[in-house]
């Protein structure tokens, strides 16, 4: 198909010019046969492997301590690129893996649930810029999703759309299989096939992973495509959530590395750079960088916390082995398929740093540190549950000191877009087909945005120049193919700009200039320097790969250079205004981003589930009630009215043994339950819920009231409740508690209600007097909310 232009998509049609005759059977009649559409002779299958939150100096084919022999093996026989980066967080390297195009280009600043109106910053994916998926799918190739995906706007997550921003709305993949959210429970995660939401196949207690789960539909989904068109290539991101937080993996991957992180984070660094010197993945010069003074050394820990401590690293290692291990099977399934010379095939071991969001001394249960309430666990409170961490009764990160660690040898983690711990992820790059080098190393300095254009170039694809009628903006990447097959090619992506959070840098050929400008575990604190008076700092790659000397003080021209490269491209790529803001990013209405659920009143029927936290009204720190109409049948009253959150935190509003029960778990440190004290009637009643919120700062307690049909049945009191997060990945459900269960005492799976819902009403806000909702005025509610 060498003859089609391939510059607008979709590919015109191109009307038949040739007289028509009038009888089929005429000798004259001709036309040329049907031929489905195709890429260019001889483009590759491509799959496309990123982690999550896995430090250059993590895995063991980059010197890491953490056994990856499957990565080691393709390593092997394929090329490694030392230099390669990303953003240094989630949803801006995902959106720039998938455009070719900067984070802030393509509207990702930030993750998706702080966006703001800044045109850089909105979570929009300008139609100028189309992703990869949907230019490879216009060209014929068969597209698929499997894992995460963060790129979807926070206020498009709910069951109602609208979808043009997921994977297999406007994000050019044909299929999709996995979850949206930032991070989900291994053990019991919210899935979605396509758009429609599912539940996993198996549960904890019969073995479930989501790892090996999306490995399993990666590889269904891969043979199905091969058996059925051999012909036509494909496109696959296959995205794991791991080894983000939570930590989850089965404790015989977790016990493989008893006793071997024992000594420290400090010993491990030094152990891990020897490796990698003698890997030759860093130059034998190479200076272990300084631990920052924010960081505690391992000797300054109370012995009595280092078992606890070293756990929480075996655990991840063990997570990472058991990725490594899932990912071995799909890369032996497209062995068994026979394509393996023919797959262009990129593991990317992570989408930034390592994760420094578990603090100081790392959690049990990560929405502690979410909440700001870190404090809870307490040393004794962390030894007790020792060997919880890593199984579903664990919801786990590690502390900062393993992050620093598995970034080795460079300074600080995830976040920190400055610094190379933050950006720098060691990628494999494996296609035999079109490689004549194996085993090769890569030093050219590449970045996320490199990806894209490597695979059009690939394929023999051109950048197109329209798309859906939208007029394309080109790519800002480099095509890595010039560098496949000569290591000592010199450098084409010479100049790099990084932003996040104000920690904002700049490459340019072999300079970098730097600064940090806020520490990621400081959750929610103000910053006491305003963007002007933070510290640059200059580094010269030749001489200090690691970013180790400082020459600011010895070069400052140099340095006045850089920043105002920096600055140049800051204007070019939507960087400005720059936003270090936290609490108030969260605030949809301080931020400038839509919010699906506005007002102080929410109507729910029978049915209605996988809400996420933006898709209810926020009921935190403030009285709010929940009403229901009810219908029971055959016997007593059983299961879930409305629970929002899970077994990590979240509430429930349920009837066990016919009597109406409300839950509130507060981060599973307790579970506090209030029953009414006699049954509900049989026939149609209001169950009514009532929290009178004491006030006085985030977090504080309340009296809860039941009710049926507006008269008292029960009364208790809360100590506590939970500031501003629930779950990150759990949701409200009406008639059920998909996920993990907030209360314990469900008589049925997933507290399946065994009557019906005919529709359940969510207020804030002082609670009605009469503790009963008029059916008139429910009406007017749920019209004025059309």
């Amino acid at each position: 198909m060498a003859d089609i232009q391939r510059q607008i998509l979709p590919i015109p049609d191109i009307p038949r010019s040739e007289p028509v005759t009038y009888d089929a059977k005429d000798p004259d009649t001709s036309f040329p046969p049907i031929r489905p559409l195709r890429p260019p002779e001889g483009a590759p299958n491509v799959m496309v492997i990123m982690l999550d939150d896995v430090g250059f100096g993590a895995p063991s084919v980059f010197g890491g301590p953490c056994e990856t022999p499957v990565f080691e093996r393709l390593a092997g026989r394929s090329l490694r690129y030392t230099r390669f980066h990303t953003t240094a967080l989630c949803s801006p390297t995902r959106q720039a893996l998938l455009t070719g195009r900067n984070h802030h280009s393509v509207g990702m600043g930030g993750i998706t649930e702080i966006a703001t109106s800044a045109p850089g910053y909105n979570s929009i994916r300008p139609n100028t810029k189309a992703p990869l998926a949907e230019i490879l799918r216009l060209n014929g190739y068969a597209t698929a999703q499997i894992g995460k995906c963060h790129e979807v706007p926070v206020w498009q997550t709910s069951p109602a759309g609208p979808f043009d921003a997921w994977p297999t709305g406007g994000g050019g993949f044909e299929h999709f299989y996995g979850f949206i959210g930032g991070e989900t429970n291994q053990y019991d995660p919210a899935l979605y096939d396509g758009t429609t939401p599912v539940d996993p196949p198996k549960t904890p207690e019969e073995g479930y992973h989501l790892t090996e789960d999306l490995t399993d539909k990666a590889i269904a989904w891969v043979r199905q495509q091969k058996t059925l068109m051999p012909d036509k290539p494909f496109f696959c991101y296959f995205a794991p959530g791991a080894t983000h937080a939570p930590h989850h993996v089965p404790t015989e991957w977790s016990d493989r590395y008893r006793g071997r992180f024992d000594q420290g984070w400090d010993a491990i660094r030094e152990e891990t750079l020897a490796r990698q010197k003698e890997l030759g993945v860093v130059p034998p010069h190479t200076e272990l960088t300084k631990r920052h003074e924010e960081i505690p050394a391992w000797d300054e820990i109370d012995p009595a916390l280092r078992p606890v401590l070293a756990r929480q690293m075996e655990v991840y290692a063990g997570f990472l082995t058991h990725t490594d291990h899932h990912i071995g099977r799909l890369i032996e399934a497209l062995d068994d398929l026979g394509i393996t010379d023919d797959t262009l095939l990129y593991v990317i071991t992570g989408d930034n740093g390592a994760s420094a969001e578990g603090g100081l001394r790392g959690t049990f249960n990560e929405m502690l540190v979410l909440n700001a309430m870190a404090q809870v666990e307490t040393q004794e409170f962390m030894n007790a549950r020792i060997d919880k961490f890593g199984t579903p009764e664990a919801y786990n990160h590690y502390a900062v000191g393993w992050a620093h660690a598995m970034d080795t040898p460079y300074q600080w983690t995830k976040q920190v877009a400055s610094h190379w711990g933050g950006t720098r992820n060691g990628t494999i790059v494996h296609w035999p087909g079109g490689i004549r080098s194996a085993g090769g190393i890569r030093n050219q300095f590449c970045h996320i945005i490199d990806v894209a254009p490597t695979v059009l170039e690939a394929a023999g694809i051109p950048e197109p120049t329209m798309v859906n009628g939208v007029q394309q903006s080109p790519m800002e990447g480099t095509s890595m193919l010039y560098s496949f097959d000569d290591a000592e090619a010199p450098e084409r992506h010479d100049q790099q700009y990084f932003e996040m959070f104000g920690n904002r840098g700049i490459y340019h050929k072999g300079w970098s200039a730097v600064t940090k400008h806020r520490t990621p575990w400081v959750m929610g604190a103000g910053h006491e320097l305003a963007f002007d008076d933070d510290v640059w700092e200059l580094y010269d790659s030749s001489t200090d790969p690691s970013q180790a000397h400082d020459l600011a003080a010895e070069l400052p021209d140099k340095l006045h250079e850089l920043q105002r490269l920096w600055l140049i491209e800051a204007v070019r790529y939507n960087v400005l205004p720059m936003d270090d803001r936290t609490a108030e990013r969260l605030n949809a209405e301080l931020a400038g981003r839509p919010e699906l659920i506005t007002g102080d009143s929410q109507l729910l029927y029978g049915g209605m589930g996988r809400l996420t936290e933006s898709s209810l009204v926020n009921i935190k720190n403030r009285s709010f009630s929940v009403t229901a109409e009810i219908e029971s049948h055959n016997g007593p009253v059983s299961g879930v009215i409305l629970a929002q959150g899970g077994a990590f935190g979240g509430w429930s509003l349920y009837a066990r043994q016919g009597r109406a029960k409300f839950a509130y778990n507060f981060c599973s440190l307790e579970t506090v339950e209030i029953e009414a004290d006699r049954a509900v009637p049989s026939g149609e009643h209001q169950v009514r819920m009532e929290f009178d919120y004491e006030g006085g700062g985030f977090g504080k307690g309340g009296t809860v009231s039941l009710f049926y049909d507006g008269d008292k049945v029960g009364e208790g009191h809360l100590e506590h409740t939970v500031p501003f997060l629930f779950s990150g990945d759990e949701t409200a459900d009406v008639g059920q508690d998909a996920g993990t269960p907030v209360a314990a005492d469900y008589e049925s799976r997933n507290g399946a209600f065994n009557g019906d819902i005919h529709w359940v009403q969510v207020e804030t806000g002082p609670n009605d007097a009469d503790h009963y909702i008029d059916p008139e005025q429910r009406i007017r509610i749920a019209m004025a909310r059309q």
